[in-house]
């Protein structure tokens, strides 16, 4: 009996032991991947390729790191909203630019899109603190500019781009006027069930019942459901229900943190969307339910509207 114990918790301690190499040595790996298998960390085409208005951006972030961006317009004098774009965590902005083309035709909006450190042009090596110091670095920039409507910024991410942007909604209560999350995970330490398994007993996040002795060790939590109970803008979550990379279940849990205080959210399904394609497997649904979130939440403020306003008070 006491060899088959002695066995057991050998057995425990050799998968804690294993479990603790492998987040030591590749979580970044694991969550960061700037160059995917076969291509190169350049971008393979530009926003002209796609006949699209735009500039290159170069931003310094708060420690120093060098970042490159496209601003991408609809038009030389486009007033309308601007979508802060967050990538997910494969592959580079330029995997993102049809996407992009067709979010600018269909929403009649602009588009800054930002390549996270170690991406793409940018410089440096990703982690949670890096990554966030970045999107802040976008969204000073955006609101220091003077040919957009700095009122209407809106955030959109995905997958780990939902994360990043959670946390910048939640810091910019001033900036940010709409968060939309798409296929969104709840955090890093419980994707680590997901992606591994046999650690979903070791590393969880806030709802997980296992022990957790191992969450000490992730470097990148990025522990969206502890966020977003703390956004007060409006929110439109995307859920692609054939999802194979996060369980449609991590959205129904971020919606239900959030919509019990925050009363201007929106929980939309896409039946046949998956992780990276929901936005064309949603087709025509998946467009105007955006344009309708923008429109109620991010509205237009007419030029007579804002006279009026200025009038109202001046005569005060």
């Amino acid at each position: 009996m006491v060899s088959y114990v002695s066995a057991f918790l050998y057995g425990v301690g050799g998968i804690l032991v294993a479990g603790m190499a492998l987040l030591v040595a590749f979580q970044e790996k694991l969550v960061y991947v700037p160059v995917l298998p076969g291509l190169t960390k350049s971008y393979s085409i530009t926003p002209a390729r796609l006949r699209l208005l735009y500039e290159d951006v170069w931003l310094r972030s708060s420690d120093g790191v060098r970042l490159h961006a496209w601003f991408i317009k609809l038009l030389p004098e486009c007033r309308g909203p601007t979508v802060l774009f967050f990538q997910e965590n494969a592959g580079n902005i330029a995997h993102r630019l049809e996407m992009v083309r067709i979010m600018i035709q269909r929403l009649q909006c602009n588009v800054f899109m930002l390549s996270y450190r170690g991406y793409g042009a940018s410089d440096g090596y990703p982690s949670q603190h890096g990554i966030a110091k970045d999107a802040q670095a976008a969204l000073d920039h955006l609101s220091q500019r003077t040919d957009i409507d700095t009122s209407r910024i809106v955030v959109f991410g995905r997958s780990l781009g939902g994360a990043v942007g959670a946390l910048l909604t939640k810091n910019n209560p001033d900036k940010v006027a709409a968060l939309i999350l798409e296929n969104t995970f709840t955090s890093i330490l419980d994707m680590a069930g997901v992606l591994l398994p046999f650690l979903k007993w070791f590393i969880g996040g806030t709802g997980s019942k296992g022990p957790k002795i191992l969450n000490f060790l992730v470097r990148s939590p990025w522990s969206t459901i502890d966020i977003v109970g703390q956004i007060n803008q409006p929110i439109l979550f995307l859920s692609g229900l054939q999802d194979e990379m996060v369980p449609p279940s991590h959205m129904q849990m971020l919606y239900a943190k959030v919509a019990s205080h925050n009363r201007e959210c929106i929980f939309v399904e896409f039946p046949n969307g998956m992780h990276m394609d929901t936005w064309l497997a949603g087709g025509d649904h998946y467009w105007r339910t955006i344009q309708q979130f923008i429109g109620n939440h991010v509205p237009e403020i007419k030029e007579h509207e804002s006279s009026h306003d200025d009038k109202d008070t001046d005569g005060r």
